[in-house]
């Protein structure tokens, strides 16, 4: 997982709200993201075109799935933002210098 993967991902609205989707509620199905994206959002994309999405989000490091018999859900990892974002967040002002 590169940086560049995880700020392509964010970079396209419907990966977005992907991810908002699965902050509200975690560990979704492709027919429920799909329902979710349609009924909120009004996106009417098939279910490959959510499929692909959730690809590039999984090669981002962005979503993680398992599978549970039949049915493959899909997770939010956060690590990578925090990793993205700990690089510019500085824990200590730097030194001021005279």
């Amino acid at each position: 997982m590169a940086e560049e993967d995880v700020f392509k991902a964010l970079a396209d609205p419907t990966r977005r709200r992907i991810l908002d989707e699965l902050v509200e509620r975690d560990g979704q199905t492709l027919f429920e993201i799909c329902t979710r994206l349609a009924t909120k959002y009004g996106l009417g994309l098939t279910r490959q075109a959510i499929g692909q999405h959730l690809v590039v989000l999984e090669s981002a490091g962005l979503v993680r799935s398992r599978r549970q018999g039949r049915y493959k859900f899909h997770d939010l990892n956060t690590e990578p933002l925090e990793l993205i974002v700990t690089r510019w967040l500085r824990p200590d002002p730097p030194e001021s210098t005279p």
